[in-house]
Parts: structure tokens; C-alpha cells; sequence
């Protein structure tokens, strides 16, 4: 019997973590038992913590009651198989819990990709459920895992966004306002728009005043402001809110400020996650009667499905890797990754993040289990 090691947190208070050890039951036909390799951990993960209830984030990985399992994206390998298309030693890379091992019921696969089958995961967003074999992986290149862990599903919202902003001619708005514009979904969406989308919509960065020399170091930005001088933008210009941090008062500043000028609201995240643990949801923040557009929740997974019947998903899935190669070639030039190993490592750094105490030039791959760090 194989015993899996545990990252678990307290549902009703974040900051509330611990390892514990649970027996994983012997193979059944066609499943599989993967290793966590190695994952990346960013805000986005808090996210997932702290709109686990309302979104189902909790669900991916059951636990204990009152606890939850929170996901982040990483590398796995194959260390039993009872699925003969899956043989041991293969790797593969997707959605996985803070543990050492995950027990998979692979469907519909492929030499690309499979699906997670396993009862509890039926009925949750299906890009979730998928994890890429890297042999078959067309956007995979050796030695960049940890590149690929941090920013590919970060970068794929990203794409998505600045892909559904340019579909719709950004609802007439000429400037883009970016709020946590140092995370890194935002940097993404920041060069998308910067390099792709000159002379067609001007950037603006909103972040705290301690993140404004990073902000304007990665030249993403055509201006930056700090959140306390939202009053300083321009409200006479049609203007579009991309909101990651999922501060409501941030939000209705912005909202207060721009009045009809603002044409489109748009929730991703929230960086400041304590906005949604406590009293809100980013659901809820569509509810809000604020001047101007109404916010509207961007869901990733819902784009995903619109553009795979559009155009496929081997070209969608290539469009977005050939965008994150370039992103990630250009983010050597702020970005600095930081490799953690074991518990202490884990503990610290979702306690930094969790304290918003992180520092936006460094990126933040784990591993939990006991062996030497580095990449294929």
C-alpha cells in the first residue's frame, strides 16, 4: 500500500496549513499512480483557496472535512500503471494537488493527452481534467519545465483574454487598465497587448506603490500608477478594466472614476484573495451595481471551449505555446526562478504568498517528494 504525503488547509481560514498522510488503496484496472514531480506555486493558487467553495476549486481533490486540497500545475511520472497505454516511467503535466502522489482514471486517450475520468471530476471544467504527455506535447521543450509549470496555465488565461478583448474590438475602449498588474497573468497579458495590439490600445498598470519599479522595469507598460492615484487616468478615454486583484474598493474606484467611459469590466482573479475568503466571490462582484459596464467574471475554461470548437484543439494549443515561448524568452529579462524543496520549503512559500509578502520577480517551483531538484 502506497502512502501519499498531504498539503491540506483549513477551508475557513487560508493561513491554516498542514501535512498529513493518507493510504492510497491498491490499483484498480485501468488506473494509474502518478508522482507530483514538480509544481509551480503562484497567486493564482490562492485563488483557487479562496473561490474553492463558490467555483468548485475544492472538488478536483477531496480531503477531510473542513479541509481542502489546494491545485497548482506541475510535472508527474508514471510509477504504476494498470492502464496499458500509460506505461510507468512516462511523464505528463496538469493539474495536481500539494502531494507526493495522485491516482488518475485515464480516459479518452491519445499519444497528446488523456482525462482524468474519476467520478468526483465528472462535471468540472474539462481543461482541468486533462494532462498533456509530454512526448506528444507540441508546446513542451526539454529544459524549460519549470518556464512551462509557472507561466503555461497562467499565460493560457492570458491569451485568452487579450484573444477575446481583440474579438470584440475591446467594446470601443482605447486604454486597458491592468489592476495587480505585477502578477503574472496580468505581465502576460501585458505583453500580449503591448507587442500585438500597438496603436490599437495603450496599457495602463495599476499596482501597489512598492511593485511600481518592477512594473515599469519589464516594459510591458505604456504607464503605471499606483492603486491610490487612480484619479491621476485619463477618464476622458474609453477604457476597459481587466481587474486580477479582486479588491472591490480598487474596483470601484475605478468604476466611480471612469462612469460610462469604462466599456468593459472584466473579472479574472484575485491577487488580494482575502476579498473573496471574506464576504465576496468573484461571482458576486458581477452583481455589484457600479457606474459604468457592468463586471463581468472571465472563466478561462469557457473561452477554451469556444475557441477548441473553432479551431481544434492541437491549434489552439499551439497558438498558446508558440505566445508563451516568446513570453517566457522575454521574462529572463525580470524573472528570476527560485527551486524549493520538502515541507519547509512548501510551508514557507504559501505563507509568503498568503501574507502577500512575495516578490513579483521571482518564480516559485516546488517539490515535495525526496530526490535532487532540476529539470529533464
Amino acid at each position: 500500500m502506497t502512502t501519499s504525503t498531504d498539503f491540506v488547509v483549513n477551508r475557513n481560514n487560508l493561513r491554516e496549513g498542514k501535512f498529513v498522510d493518507t493510504a492510497l488503496p491498491a490499483l484498480k484496472p485501468g488506473q494509474v499512480l502518478l508522482q507530483v514531480d514538480k509544481f509551480a506555486l503562484t497567486s493564482n493558487n490562492i485563488t483557487y483557496g479562496a473561490a474553492g467553495d463558490t467555483i468548485g476549486y475544492w472538488k478536483f481533490f477531496p480531503a477531510m472535512e473542513g479541509w481542502g486540497r489546494i491545485p497548482v500545475w506541475g510535472y508527474g511520472v508514471v510509477m504504476e500503471s494498470k492502464c496499458d497505454q500509460l506505461p510507468v516511467g512516462e511523464r505528463v503535466y496538469g493539474y495536481f494537488p500539494i502531494s507526493t502522489y495522485l491516482v488518475v482514471d485515464p480516459a479518452k486517450v491519445t499519444p497528446m493527452a488523456f482525462v482524468d475520468g474519476a467520478a468526483h471530476r465528472a462535471g468540472l471544467p474539462p481543461v482541468y481534467n486533462q494532462y498533456q504527455r509530454v512526448a506528444g506535447d507540441s508546446a513542451y521543450y526539454a529544459g524549460r519545465e519549470n518556464e512551462i509549470a509557472l507561466f503555461r496555465p497562467l499565460f493560457s488565461t492570458s491569451f485568452l483574454i487579450d484573444d477575446f478583448l481583440a474579438e470584440n474590438d475591446f467594446f470601443g475602449g482605447r486604454n486597458v487598465v491592468l489592476a495587480s498588474a505585477s502578477s503574472k497573468t496580468a505581465l502576460g497579458l501585458a505583453q500580449l497587448l503591448y507587442d500585438h495590439r500597438k496603436g490599437q490600445v495603450k496599457v495602463v498598470g495599476l499596482t501597489s506603490k512598492a511593485n511600481m519599479p518592477f512594473v515599469e522595469r519589464t516594459g510591458y507598460y505604456d504607464e503605471a500608477f499606483g492603486y491610490d492615484d487612480v484619479a491621476k487616468l485619463d477618464a476622458r478615454v474609453p477604457t476597459v478594466l481587466v481587474d486580477f486583484a479582486g479588491n472591490r474598493k480598487i474596483v470601484a474606484a475605478i468604476h466611480t472614476h471612469f462612469g460610462d467611459q469604462l466599456r468593459y469590466s472584466c473579472i479574472v482573479g484575485a491577487t488580494h484573495w482575502e476579498n473573496l475568503a471574506h464576504g465576496g466571490s468573484l461571482a458576486e462582484a458581477e452583481r455589484v451595481h457600479l457606474p459604468g459596464a457592468r463586471p463581468t467574471l472571465f472563466f478561462a475554461p469557457d473561452r477554451i471551449v469556444k475557441r477548441t470548437a473553432d479551431w481544434g484543439y492541437p491549434t489552439l494549443h499551439k497558438r498558446i505555446g508558440d505566445a508563451l515561448t516568446a513570453f517566457a524568452a522575454s521574462s529572463k529579462s525580470w524573472m528570476r526562478i527560485v527551486e524549493g524543496r520538502g515541507q519547509n520549503a512548501i510551508v514557507k512559500v504559501y505563507g509568503d504568498f498568503i501574507a502577500g509578502k512575495t516578490n513579483p520577480a521571482e518564480g516559485h517551483i516546488l517539490v515535495l517528494w525526496l530526490a535532487t531538484l532540476g529539470s529533464p
